[in-house]
């Protein structure tokens, strides 16, 4: 095997094992930061849906007049956010908000079944005050953020203790069956935000087979330059090294020469050889008068 072929080989292992691991790296990196981008931007999405609630509680319920044969959906806070988020759903379709509860006053509000296991989640434990996740949708990836809904306002169980107690026009729109049986501190529901992740990772995939190539281009012209510096810096000094030494074997002494020059290791190399050949004429040359 020759000095060339050992080289590249070497070379080749130690690109393969780079190019694994920087690969493995690099694509788990861009992967986790456009996760985390879509994480914001649910993020985003949530604390604007909480702000029409605030502003649905303290501004529009406020300035409403009180009559009870009079009950207004959108004076609800839930729905005021639901009603806000969905426009933006017909620029977005893919963008999603619900606030998802077990037993909910409108209908359209009932969670499904993987809504249920958040929602059942933040029952369980209390303490925990998000959730966020991935789940396969027609249109392709999509992450959710999800926060827990929970009865922390006395005032809010006067329309959903029973339907007796709750506002007779509230019960007419939506029935006596939905949404009652609330209690104090429970966690009925969840808001949750659901954001595509089909564009991130394909601009993820785009920067990390972009990245890849740039990398094994480097490689590439890197191979070739190392290898033409073997060429001409070692592989053929030694080759005509090895030539020199081939007709000194033969008893060729006269037309052998080293062109010796530079003061790196090859040409001391060299340069030892043409005294070695030297001293070989002299001790020659005197052998033959003796």
């Amino acid at each position: 095997m020759g000095l060339r072929l050992k080289f590249n080989l070497v070379m080749l292992v130690v690109f393969v094992v780079g190019l694994a691991v920087t690969g493995y790296v690099s694509y788990e990196l861009l992967h986790r930061n456009a996760r985390e981008e879509v994480l914001r931007n649910a993020g985003v999405m949530m604390e604007a849906a909480l702000s029409m609630r605030h502003y649905t509680v303290s501004k529009v319920r406020a300035a409403l007049p009180a009559d009870p044969e009079k009950f207004l959906p959108e004076s609800v806070p839930a729905f005021a956010a639901t009603e806000v988020m969905a426009q933006l759903r017909k620029k977005y379709p893919d963008y999603a908000y619900k606030e998802a509860a077990l037993n909910p006053t409108n209908p359209r509000n009932r969670a499904v079944e993987w809504e249920t296991d958040i929602v059942n989640a933040f029952r369980n434990d209390v303490a925990r005050s998000e959730i966020f996740g991935m789940r396969d949708t027609p249109t392709g990836p999509s992450l959710y953020l999800a926060r827990p809904f929970q009865i922390k306002d006395p005032n809010c169980l006067a329309c959903h203790t029973t339907a007796e107690m709750a506002p007779p026009a509230m019960v007419k729109i939506y029935g006596p069956s939905n949404g009652f049986g609330w209690k104090l501190s429970e966690v009925i529901g969840a808001q949750i935000v659901s954001v595509p992740m089909d564009l991130p990772i394909r601009n993820a995939n785009r920067a990390f087979v972009t990245f890849m190539g740039s990398l094994a281009a480097v490689f590439v012209v890197l191979f070739v330059i190392l290898n033409v510096m073997l060429s001409l810096l070692i592989v053929r000094p030694i080759t005509q090294l090895s030539a020199a030494a081939e007709r000194i074997s033969k008893g060729k002494l006269d037309d052998v020469e080293f062109a010796a020059g530079g003061r790196d290791e090859v040409a001391q190399l060299g340069q030892a050889f043409n005294r070695m050949r030297r001293s070989l004429e002299k001790a020659i040359s005197l052998i033959d008068k003796g």
